[in-house]
């Protein structure tokens, strides 16, 4: 029996069959096409180039713009990532933590190579990073900097959370595109809660998978870029702290835990010049 026959003969027991395979297939159609046109049509951006437009703009419109921006923090975690394991991991060794940590690198890992086939020709080349901050953090590589290490961990993955978040709606003239992008928002949400409670583990044991106002924990405050913006009260122009619901005050703390805010475009990028050697 030939393909053509199969299908009918499946279609014949399952007359929706076609309906739902449909939609995958001009999904899988619309993602190839877009790399293509990307791929044809674009040149390839120059590491300068991109920062030279995101400090020129607060927010590009054209889409491979955008994905480069997701690429550039995407190397930034895989990087990081990648190097920490093969620091980390001896001392690590037999720890549920650096299993987690291998996961969560792999997971970066496949965010890259996800963009850089989507944007095909028009990806930006990872740049080189300094992961001291030109020597504002202890090398976070170092084994006695295990901590430091975790802290940046989880200052990059609410990065990415926000990040993301800020982006979706310059992604909605592509569905397929936009759908993906939120499907790794939601994988470095997954991550960043992880990253908490591996810090509380470590021994910081007043850390929260969540984050309260802008506090930024125990990190050294350059990085309090990364929660600025997130003490917000008010959601959809309604002033939620305050209110009383079945008795109960809504606490500022409790507000701005229960929210969590996108970041923009332009302050995300600044947060990443930090680690651009």
């Amino acid at each position: 029996m030939n393909l053509q026959n199969i299908i009918k003969e499946i279609e014949t027991v399952d007359p929706e069959f076609h309906e739902r395979v449909s939609p995958r297939r001009e999904a899988i159609k619309n993602m190839t096409g877009f790399g293509k046109k990307l791929a044809l049509g674009a040149l390839p951006l120059a590491m300068g180039s991109l920062f030279t437009k995101a400090y020129g703009q607060t927010q590009p419109t054209a889409i491979n713009d955008v994905l480069n921006f997701a690429l550039t923090l995407e190397y930034l975690e895989a990087e990081f990532y990648t190097r920490g394991v093969a620091a980390h991991g001896a001392a690590l060794a037999g720890t549920p933590a650096i299993g987690a940590l291998t996961t969560i690198r792999n997971d970066e890992n496949n965010h890259v190579n996800f963009l850089k086939s989507v944007l095909a020709a028009a990806a930006v080349a990872k740049p080189n990073f300094d992961f001291t901050a030109k020597g504002t953090f202890p090398d976070p590589f170092n084994t006695a900097n295990y901590a430091v290490f975790l802290a940046l961990a989880q200052a990059f993955e609410d990065t990415g959370v926000r990040a993301y978040k800020g982006q979706a709606p310059f992604l909605m003239s592509n569905k397929t595109v936009l759908e993906a992008a939120l499907n790794i928002h939601s994988v470095e949400a997954r991550h960043a809660s992880h990253i908490r409670q591996m810090r509380k583990a470590n021994g910081d044991t007043t850390l929260k998978p969540w984050i309260t106002g802008n506090n930024r924990g125990a990190i050294p405050a350059a990085a309090q870029a990364v929660y600025n913006g997130e003490e917000l009260e008010t959601q959809a122009t309604v002033k939620l702290s305050g209110m009383v619901v079945d008795g109960i005050t809504l606490s500022a703390a409790a507000v701005t835990e229960a929210f969590d805010e996108p970041l923009s475009y332009k302050d995300a990028l600044d947060i990443a010049k930090l680690f651009i050697a």
